[in-house]
């Protein structure tokens, strides 16, 4: 019987009692003799005091357990609260200047310009803007140029982390110290380490999700939660390695290293635990900064294979043994397939139409090493200002995607402005559209009537969507070359995009707006600038000041957004609102940097956001809202500039970043 008991259960069998199991009553006296005997012959054997701690509850402490992931929970709930509140409360102070705004000029909007307390800017300084030391963030610490081993958390995101970490390990360290019996001490870290693995696999899995509801609902980017993605992954993995020992360290003086060993292939639920704790640990490897840049994509094939074999081999292993754990997996493989599904529903929904097709994609190789990717819709999408979607081209780069800021779109894929459309309205405003009649609805249903009978109604034409994609290495490296070859330097090809994934802050509570911008990050600007601009001649949005500040190599890379920055340079109201400045760092030649107006100003060398923000702070007007897009390092120099200057005015920070 023991034989056969052993390999029923195994390393995670911890948890494998219902809360509510009861010893069964004595049937007779002659039952009670014969395991009475039994015990005794067992207890003759070497290891037969261990036995009963390598798998059931013996020695484990449920209630304890139980009791311990309710606080988890509850310290996630409580911080998941703070964070909703604060962000609430920010939510309405924005949208509150927005309104009292929209009628205000310059100089009333001067009630906004200064914080009306000395706590806000000094928690935005020390603690939400602040790097974990003086400056660096999202400056990678670089090996070569093709490998580094990563960035710093921000202090606030260090914290949150720092407790959620040691509170974990505390709750895994609260055992009986007093029990004298090693085994049942063992047995005890094996049950609370694999619950705790167990229920972090659900924030776990969460945050790694694209379509996270908490990203709108915090207001909170991917980014971040991305970032708490990586740290909790390591730890579910820790605390799965710790149980696994744990068991082992039991099994093995009961049985023995052969007997614990041999009986692993043989048995569904030793196998399966043991293959996810394998997988865990190569991904536990993998994580290092160094290892995923050195091959990021094939770090993504591998990790996402290496995560489902954990998740199925969790989940067996739970089942087999119905364990208490088993409505924590069954709720993470349920975040698994929703992220799944409602991804291949946004794909199919954007990308294929029964009448207009399916998405064809443009390719065009710009000078400066980029390519310009148009893709041509089947369907209307509205796109907001700073939305990022991912690409698929399956053609260079099969099924995987990548993350990209949409650089331009068609006005009429983009968010109400405000401004009056005369194709909107009737051709008089003293005469209303006529009514509609019964034979005019006949008419429609049978087909008889024009395309578009109602002149007011719009017909939603199918979006573009265009993308700028810098040619570093793996996919954006092959495309440029495949463009490069090709005939005009163009390739028309089948793709993808999944999205679009809205941009999580708004501008238009500001009257003076700071756009940063390194390199590729000017995508993320464009199209918020002719949103803005539009917007402010509407008067829908406090903006009145607008200020781009552009950093790039050479002259050349000019040209990889010239057709739409000429668009929004033909704007109405655009020299009173945009000033533009292009820092070139590189220059071939001192000719090439020449300013061509008041408005459009081109600098020769590098970007010093500190010099660009004490010459605009002066004619700013009401709040500020200063944004960056581009290079970790681009992006810490501004952030420090802002946080040195915080006290100076009300300022807001909002940097768009996604961090691998």
């Amino acid at each position: 019987m023991d034989g056969d008991l052993d390999d029923l259960v195994g390393p995670t069998s911890a948890l494998a009692r219902s809360p509510d199991d009861t010893p069964l009553p004595s049937i007779s006296s002659s039952l009670s003799s014969i395991l009475s005997s039994s015990t005794s012959a067992a207890s003759s054997t070497p290891g037969a005091s261990i036995l009963p701690y390598t798998h059931g509850l013996e020695g484990v402490k449920l209630s304890l357990d139980k009791l311990l992931i309710a606080i988890l929970w509850a310290s996630i709930g409580f911080c998941t609260l703070v964070i909703l509140i604060g962000r609430t409360v920010q939510l309405f102070n924005k949208h509150q200047r927005h309104l009292y705004s929209l009628n205000a000029n310059s100089r009333q909007q001067n009630y906004w310009t200064y914080d009306k307390t000395a706590v806000w800017p000094w928690l935005k300084k020390h603690v939400l803007y602040a790097p974990l030391g003086r400056k660096r963030h999202n400056r990678e610490f670089q090996i070569t140029s093709a490998i580094n081993v990563g960035t710093l958390p921000s202090r606030f995101h260090t914290c949150l982390l720092t407790v959620f970490i040691l509170s974990n390990f505390a709750y895994t360290l609260i055992l009986d110290y007093s029990n004298p019996n090693k085994a049942s001490l063992l047995a005890e870290v094996r049950g609370r380490s694999g619950g705790l693995a167990t229920v972090n696999m659900v924030p776990l899995i969460l945050f790694a999700g694209r379509n996270n509801p908490l990203i709108q609902l915090l207001n909170v980017s991917f980014d971040t939660f991305n970032l708490f993605h990586r740290w909790i992954g390591r730890l579910v993995i820790v605390e799965a390695i710790i149980h696994t020992i744990a068991w082992s360290a039991n099994s093995i003086a009961a049985k023995g290293a052969d007997s614990t060993f041999t009986q692993i292939p043989s048995n569904n639920f030793l196998l399966c635990g043991t293959i996810a704790t394998v997988a865990m640990t190569i991904i536990l490897f993998q994580t290092p900064s160094v290892v995923r840049h050195a091959a990021y994509e094939t770090f993504l094939h591998l990790h996402q294979v290496l995560a489902f074999l954990a998740l199925i081999g969790i989940y067996i292993h739970l089942e087999v043994a119905k364990l208490p754990a088993l409505p924590f997996i069954r709720v993470v493989a349920g975040l698994w397939a929703a992220e799944r599904v409602i991804r291949i529903v946004r794909i199919i929904f954007l990308n294929f139409s029964r009448h207009n097709g399916a998405t064809q994609v443009l390719v065009e190789a710009l000078p400066g090493d980029a390519c310009r990717v148009t893709f041509h819709l089947p369907n209307h999408a509205t796109i907001r200002p700073g939305s990022h979607v991912y690409a698929y081209l399956p053609k260079i780069s099969w099924w995987m995607s990548h993350p990209f800021s949409v650089a331009w779109t068609d006005t009429a894929s983009e968010p109400a402005t405000g401004a009056r459309d005369p194709t909107c309205e009737p051709s008089s405003p003293s005469t209303p559209p006529p009514p509609l009649s019964p034979s005019s609805l006949e008419k429609r249903v049978d087909g008889e009537s024009p395309d578009q009978p109602f002149p007011w109604i719009q017909k939603k034409l199918p979006t573009s969507v265009s993308l700028v994609m810098a040619k570093r290495t793996g996919m954006t490296s092959q495309l440029y070359d495949a463009a490069s070859s090709a005939p005009n330097k163009q390739l028309v090809m089948s793709g993808f995009i999944e999205g679009p994934y809205s941009g999580h802050d708004s501008l238009r509570s500001y009257g003076t707006v700071l756009l940063f911008a390194g390199g590729a990050g000017i995508t993320h600007h464009l199209v918020q600038i002719r949103h803005l601009l539009a917007c402010s001649v509407a008067g829908t949005v406090a903006t009145r000041k607008i200020v781009l500040v552009w950093s790039v190599r050479s002259v050349e890379m000019l040209s990889w957004v010239r057709p739409w920055m000429d668009e929004i340079l033909s704007m109405e109201g655009r020299r009173e609102r945009l000033t533009i400045k292009l820092f070139v760092t590189k220059p071939k030649s001192p000719r090439e940097v020449v300013s061509p107006s008041q408005t459009v100003q081109m600098f020769p060398g590098r970007c010093k956001p500190s010099i660009v923000l004490d010459d605009e702070w002066p004619h700013r007007v009401g709040a500020v809202g200063v944004s960056v897009c581009g290079p970790g390092a681009f992006a810490d120099e501004v952030r420090d500039a802002v946080r040195q200057r915080m006290h100076w005015g009300s300022m807001d920070f909002l940097e768009e970043a996604f961090t691998w």
